[in-house]
């Protein structure tokens, strides 16, 4: 987890935010990371992380089995045009080290994998970088 947080740290202009307890996020946010394109450093208001790291479920969000200690689960934005080409078929969504569509938010083109190991750490790193440099690209769109 350590480490594709720092990877996504060294990405130009990336805004990678780790709640901690006594911050302003919610309880159920700590230790969790969220990945934003924001060169200047801020956290956007009004922009969806293009990637998280959650360790836990979620209310809405256990198929993945997160409760146990040692797991947890990197999601990326990937569209919903390349997801049929990361993750299809049939599944089990608690599997670690393995391409998935996000339990909940798969339909709107989101990917995850629980625990990436040896076969899948490349690809999230890539569809990461990926991610970010479709955010910064929405972010040029904005400004122009």
């Amino acid at each position: 987890m350590e480490q594709i947080i720092a990877t996504v740290r060294g990405f130009e202009g990336a805004h990678v935010v780790v709640p901690e307890p006594g911050g302003d996020f919610p309880e159920i946010a700590w230790g969790d990371a969220f990945f934003y394109y924001a060169p200047d450093g801020v956290m956007p208001r009004t922009t969806q992380p293009y990637g998280t790291i959650v360790t836990k479920n979620y209310p809405d969000d256990s198929a993945s089995d997160l409760d146990p200690p040692g797991r947890w689960r990197v999601n990326v934005h990937v569209g919903r045009t390349a997801l049929p080409g990361l993750a299809g078929g049939r599944y089990d969504l608690a599997a670690a080290d393995v391409v998935l569509p996000h339990p909940v938010y798969g339909p709107l083109g989101w990917i995850c994998v629980v625990n990436p190991g040896e076969r899948t750490t490349g690809t999230v790193v890539r569809l990461l970088r990926e991610a970010h440099e479709a955010a910064r690209a929405r972010a040029a769109r904005r400004r122009s």
